[in-house]
């Protein structure tokens, strides 16, 4: 394909977004127990779907297919209900369920799943293919990294930050040539390459991929080939496969400019991996001068959420210590602080904080009602759960796994799964 350089206004012309959300999100448990890991809130009123969907969309790219695989059906929902793009326009994010296309078997990785949805490349037709992951926070203009993709040359174009080499063994890490070409891709390497004359930095991957059609198709096809130890994934095997035999440019993404954005903004990038890299997103996000800004109206954060009330704060008794406030928190929707306090927290829509309560340095999910007088603290609370009356969750550890709750000592952090039914 003949590089070229498309407008910056507009959606480029024969694009296609291939967004990979089938995961299982294993190191997320519980939160994906019972979900996809694309679908779980974030921010209150968000899934973590659409930060990707909301930069294709922001961006001009209005084709989008999203392969979906793992407890998707709130997924879909969320899809088929809040993402609905002008059809008279030939725009759509359209949900591709595994469909066992090439044999009785399930997506096997990032590449499987895609191999297996092949078709929805092939019937589009496009010049260039957007593979994009579904789990991580950041704001990106994507034409941006289209626009040097196809000024490269190569075949393939990977979004990369930079990051110190000692954090760089939890990412993919890149290494590149003076001319910012991959030369190797190693997956969590012990000794993670560093970037040339910048000793101490390492280029790790976002897993954000652009790819000219001939080559996405031919190298799904070798990988599907391979022998049967392939794990079939793209950091795993495919960007390994192809150091040294196919020109694969690096793109910086601390060089992405978003409108409206602070340069405080530039290059924030989380991978939401672990139930603590998800609590410190949601954190970033509550702070009185958050890193990725939610109020930026040039660059909307769009999502479907059902219609609730607005948020109320009720009682004013000082006297008797019984005052609705909230601090340094984002409070979505539906939420009736009644007499409680929180602080430094994340409330999602339909949140009841009762009487004399304290909620502290917490998430807490749709439908979560804290009961008079409990106290929590660094703890993570699923949907549909009920906090008795006086119970504390976070300040005794021990106590919190005689309950069954998921306690992650490292971390200092506590997880009350959806639906979980607590007794003092």
């Amino acid at each position: 394909m003949t590089p070229y350089s498309l407008p910056r206004r507009g959606p480029p012309p024969r694009v296609l977004s291939i967004v990979l959300a089938g995961g299982e999100g294993k190191r997320l448990m519980p939160l994906t127990r019972e979900r996809a890991k694309p679908a779980v809130p974030i921010g209150g009123r968000y899934r973590l779907i659409d930060f990707v969907l909301s930069n294709l969309v922001n961006s001009g790219l209005m084709k989008i297919k999203v392969l979906t695989q793992y407890k998707s059906d709130s997924l879909n929902t969320h899809l088929a209900r809040g993402w609905r793009l002008p059809q008279m326009l030939d725009y759509y994010v359209e949900s591709v369920p595994a469909q066992q296309r090439t044999g009785p078997t399930w997506f096997r990785g990032s590449a499987d799943a895609l191999y297996q949805a092949l078709n929805v490349v092939t019937d589009e037709d496009p010049d260039a293919v957007c593979v994009f992951s579904s789990d991580h926070i950041y704001k990106m203009d994507v034409r941006q990294m289209l626009d040097y993709h196809l000024e490269s040359g190569a075949a393939m174009t990977v979004a990369a930050v930079p990051v110190p080499s000692s954090e760089a063994r939890a990412f993919g890490v890149l290494g590149v040539d003076e001319a910012n070409r991959m030369t190797a891709f190693v997956e969590k390497p012990e000794l993670p390459p560093e970037i040339p004359g910048k000793p101490g930095r390492s280029w790790a991957s976002m897993g954000n991929y652009i790819w000219n059609t001939e080559a996405l198709i031919e190298e799904l096809k070798r990988d599907a080939s391979a022998q049967s130890d392939s794990q079939h994934d793209f950091g795993r095997n495919i960007l390994p496969a192809l150091a040294g035999r196919v020109s694969v440019a690096v793109y910086d993404f601390t060089k992405n400019e978003i409108p409206g954005a602070s340069e405080r903004e530039r290059g924030y990038w989380r991978d939401v991996g672990t139930v603590a890299s998800y609590y410190a997103a949601n954190m970033d996000l509550a702070q009185v001068h958050p890193v990725l800004d939610l109020y930026n109206p040039r660059w909307p954060i769009r999502t479907w959420a059902r219609t609730f009330p607005p948020a109320k704060f009720v009682f004013a008794d000082v006297e008797n210590d019984r005052i609705g406030l909230a601090t340094d928190s984002l409070v979505c929707e539906g939420c009736i602080i009644s007499g409680g306090r929180i602080d430094r927290s994340v409330l999602s829509q339909n949140v009841r904080i009762h009487s004399f309560s304290d909620v502290k340095s917490s998430i807490l999910f749709e439908n979560v009602q804290v009961g008079r007088k409990a106290r929590l603290r660094r703890t993570i609370v699923d949907k549909d759960v009920v906090i008795p009356e006086g119970m504390e969750i976070g300040y005794n550890h021990e106590k919190d796994a005689s309950r069954g709750l998921t306690v992650i000592e490292a971390d200092d952090l506590v997880v009350v799964p959806k639906g979980f039914h607590l007794t003092q």
